[in-house]
């Protein structure tokens, strides 16, 4: 490999990298924010964060990637105008187009990755998060509820505690259980207990021989004290199951021969990221060439707003497809054979040196 080469792919490889590891910083801050929402409302089990958001993060990557790619590139090309790199490259004949070699050589492993993350491992990282938290829901021990110790639900549903539990984590012995609702306070205690499900979302705790004890929070004396057989106390809904013909955690072979409007949407939506990084990383030369004293952030902004705009373009599309307001042949084409042209046409055009005029005769 030519030194000029060996030297602009390690420019924007690691221009590339620090760009990623900014963007997936900020990335993991969102996912966070919102598995831990989750675990607030009481749909995800709190021994879940770490693997949900591992799972979610992978679900990001085709949208994170792209964008990382375009503006670490961008920042790489940018230096070497600022730089006057560029114009000293020139000068010994070597215009943009020649950075076509290099270019691709950071770009096509990106591609390739973007591609395995849309078509493979988003769609994987979906299906294990949702059978996790399925088979979570359905044990006591990952629900939060653990022996002897205080539980608070989510959501001020009480507090519980609990002397023993079985290995599976399904039945308990010695429950106790304190809430407040409506300005009186409820306590409940049970010789035995089990979780059990009802309709789509609910779950709520089967308690068995024990005594109830219900009266006012603060004064008075209407207090009432009961023996009960079976108790049935309500939990927080547990996370919405997803249904297992779902386009969203399909995978991608089996959506071919799908012919639902959501399928096809959920098809042409994995296909798009890796299109759209391979015609943006295309973009950032043309887009960031510049003068040495020109700013060099007025143009990353505006390689920024225009990834913006086409991946809201994707959305809009996918909505469309969905909802079946678009054909399934037309499917998401209209975006990315129009840009990948433009990609094209732009770094022809801007590669292009200018030509040598002819001597006087």
């Amino acid at each position: 490999m030519p030194k000029l080469d060996r030297y602009l792919l390690r420019d924007f490889v690691q221009s590339f990298l620090a760009t990623l590891i900014v963007l997936l910083t900020v990335s993991l801050g969102g996912v966070l924010v919102d598995v831990l929402g989750e675990i607030a409302d009481g749909g995800l089990p709190a021994r879940l964060l770490l693997s949900q958001l591992g799972l979610q993060l992978l679900v990001y990557l085709p949208l994170v990637l792209p964008l990382a790619l375009m503006l670490g590139l961008m920042l790489a090309v940018a230096r070497l105008y600022r730089d006057s790199e560029m114009a000293v490259l020139n000068a010994v004949g070597v215009g943009p187009k020649r950075l076509l070699r290099p270019l691709l050589m950071a770009v096509v492993p990106v591609v390739v990755a973007v591609g395995m993350c849309s078509l493979w491992l988003g769609p994987w990282a979906q299906r294990t998060a949702a059978n996790m938290i399925e088979q979570a829901n359905r044990s006591l021990i990952v629900a939060g509820l653990e022996p002897g110790r205080f539980t608070s639900l989510p959501n001020g549903g009480g507090i519980v505690y609990i002397d023993g539990m079985s290995e599976d984590g399904r039945t308990l012995q010695g429950v106790f259980l304190q809430r407040e609702r409506d300005g009186r306070v409820d306590v409940v205690t049970a010789r035995t207990g089990s979780l059990e499900f009802g309709g789509d979302r609910d779950r709520f705790l089967r308690l068995a021989d024990g005594r109830r004890l219900e009266g006012p929070l603060e004064q008075g004396l209407d207090f009432r004290l009961m023996r009960y057989a079976v108790n049935e106390v309500a939990l927080p809904d547990r996370a919405e199951e997803r249904a297992d013909d779902d386009p969203a955690i399909a995978p991608t072979l089996s959506l071919f021969n799908d012919g639902r409007p959501a399928a096809i949407a959920e098809l042409h939506g994995r296909l798009t990221p890796p299109l759209m990084a391979l015609a943006f990383a295309l973009l950032t030369v043309p887009l960031a060439r510049s003068s040495p004293r020109q700013q060099r952030y007025g143009r990353l902004m505006l390689g920024f707003l225009a990834y913006l705009v086409g991946l809201n373009l994707m959305f809009i599309g996918v909505r469309m497809l969905a909802d079946g307001k678009l054909p399934a042949p037309v499917g998401l084409w209209w975006l990315t054979l129009p840009l990948m042209a433009l990609a094209i046409w732009l770094y022809l055009r801007d590669g292009r040196l200018p030509r040598a005029r002819r001597a006087a005769a």
